[in-house]
């Protein structure tokens, strides 16, 4: 009989089920209490530990997206545009940074948001003046839009 390991000699030697309880508890050890030395409340734990932590990988995606609209939110609106006409404008103009980028670059390249912030409102006046037209209504006719003085 040839042997590659005393581990593996010793796992072939005991019987499933002690691994597999060996298995749980591997899992229990940093819990307080019972939790950690009695399988039955183990089990029960760790199986409650695995469940927390695949809805905490789904809430800190969450999370971070919230934080990272906030942050841009925040640099845009000290350069005089709005969230939702910040984004909106820079997709018409063809950039396509995601909200992660844009936070970063909110922090840690001020300049570089600014002049993507320039870019932003710049887009939003050119769609002003379309929206204008020549600035004469036909008859008959009311509408909302409003004249700015740029």
């Amino acid at each position: 009989m040839v042997v590659l390991s005393a581990a593996r000699w010793l796992r072939s030697r005991l019987s499933d089920r002690f691994w597999r309880v060996q298995e749980v508890l591997k899992y229990a050890r940093h819990f307080r209490g019972r939790k950690n030395r009695c399988y039955k409340l183990a089990v029960r734990s760790v199986r409650r530990a695995f469940v927390k932590s695949t809805k905490a990988r789904r809430e800190k995606k969450r999370f971070l997206r919230a934080l990272w609209i906030t942050r841009i939110e925040a640099a845009s609106l000290e350069h005089g545009l709005k969230y939702p006409a910040f984004i909106s404008n820079l997709a018409k103009s063809q950039v396509e940074l995601n909200r992660k980028v844009l936070a970063d670059l909110a922090i840690y390249e001020p300049k570089t948001f600014k002049s993507l912030a320039a870019l932003a409102q710049r887009r939003r006046q050119e769609g002003f003046l379309a929206a204008l037209g020549d600035g004469k209504e036909p008859e008959g006719i009311f509408s909302r839009i409003v004249h700015h003085s740029y």
